[in-house]
């Protein structure tokens, strides 16, 4: 029996469909550009990362996999480092802690809780209501379901946060994140996010806030050599004009090992 056009559009489509959702083993990177992701560091290994920010700005952070399902680590730096100005530290070091409740399957995504306080740019002390420039996630959920395509793994992660250490600006709304990695090989893979910034739309939060309508992050991730990751970033591309003229160019680092 001969099957029709339309019979073979139907296989085609369910062939397709079949393949691009199939599970794959590849598993989550743990952060995005800056947001968390359900992804957790497996036990025995741990990462040093370095990211290089505007203004001189410099932040090292260690994380450890503890379990496969829960890491733990410190990060601290300051601003104006690389340069001739004055430094500017951190009030303080800042702790990241994730642990995922639900692995992911065919069906259902990875979801992940943890408290991330580190947040990017430059801390912000007296009048400008103690914060960083963009602030830390804080207490978190992110999810995470990854599909192989036909252009290799992609992933799509969201998440939900509160950013209960930065509140001096009297906006401590709850607030909302999503993005997605797409790994075109082993060594090469593109990002995107889009942190919805909730918690800097109240009018004293938007004395400082530098974006418009939220944070757009992408990034060109490459594992130079095994283990290290180089990556450049494009932050804040809908950059609020009346207080910065350029989106933010910076690199972050990554060394993964185990022990």
């Amino acid at each position: 029996m001969k099957f029709t056009y339309q019979a073979w559009r139907i296989v085609s489509l369910v062939l397709f469909f079949t393949f691009v959702n199939a599970q794959t083993s590849y598993p989550p990177p743990t952060s995005l550009v800056t947001a968390p992701t359900a992804g957790t560091l497996v036990r025995g290994s741990f990462a040093l990362e370095t990211r290089i920010q505007r203004n001189g700005a410099l932040t090292g952070g260690l994380s450890v996999g503890i379990t496969d399902r829960f890491q733990f680590g410190l990060s601290y730096g300051g601003g104006n480092i690389i340069g001739d100005d004055s430094l500017k530290w951190h009030p303080r070091p800042e702790a990241n802690v994730k642990y995922r409740l639900v692995d992911e399957d065919l069906t259902m995504p990875g979801i992940s809780i943890g408290i991330n306080t580190q947040g990017y740019g430059m801390f912000n002390e007296g009048d400008s209501l103690n914060r960083y420039d963009v602030k830390a996630y804080g207490a978190f959920v992110s999810l995470s379901k990854n599909w192989t395509t036909p252009l290799g793994n992609l992933g799509l992660h969201a998440g939900a946060n509160h950013s209960f250490l930065e509140t001096d600006d009297g906006d401590d709304d709850l607030n909302l994140f999503f993005g997605f990695d797409m790994e075109f090989n082993p060594e090469f893979s593109i990002i995107g996010e889009y942190n919805a910034a909730m918690n800097e739309n109240d009018m004293t939060a938007e004395t400082i806030a530098i974006n418009r309508g939220g944070y757009l992050n992408a990034a060109v991730r490459w594992t130079f050599v095994e283990h290290l990751h180089i990556e450049l970033d494009f932050n804040n591309l809908l950059f609020d004009e009346d207080k910065v003229d350029y989106f933010s160019r910076e690199l972050k680092i990554t060394y993964i090992e185990y022990f």
